[in-house]
C-alpha cells in the first residue's frame, strides 16, 4: 500500500490594504481569496501559489503549516 504524505499547506494573511496598488496585485489577492486586512486562507503549497505570493509579498505574510 502507498503511504499517505500530508500535503504542504501555506497559511497566508493579508497584512497591508490593496488600496492604491497595482490592478494586477488586486487581482492577484483576489485570486488567493483574499478579502480584507487580517483575513486568512489555507492554499496548498504549489509553485503557482509561491508565485502568487511572491508577486503580492509586501502585502501579506505567509507561515508554512
Amino acid at each position: 500500500m502507498a503511504k499517505k504524505t500530508k500535503e504542504k499547506q501555506l497559511k497566508i494573511t493579508q497584512v497591508r490594504s490593496i488600496i492604491g496598488q497595482k490592478g494586477t496585485h488586486k487581482k492577484t489577492i483576489e485570486a488567493l481569496g483574499l478579502k480584507r486586512i487580517r483575513h486568512e486562507v489555507i492554499q496548498k503549497d504549489t509553485p503557482q501559489i509561491r508565485g502568487m505570493v511572491f508577486k503580492v509579498k509586501h502585502l501579506v505574510s505567509v507561515e508554512e503549516i
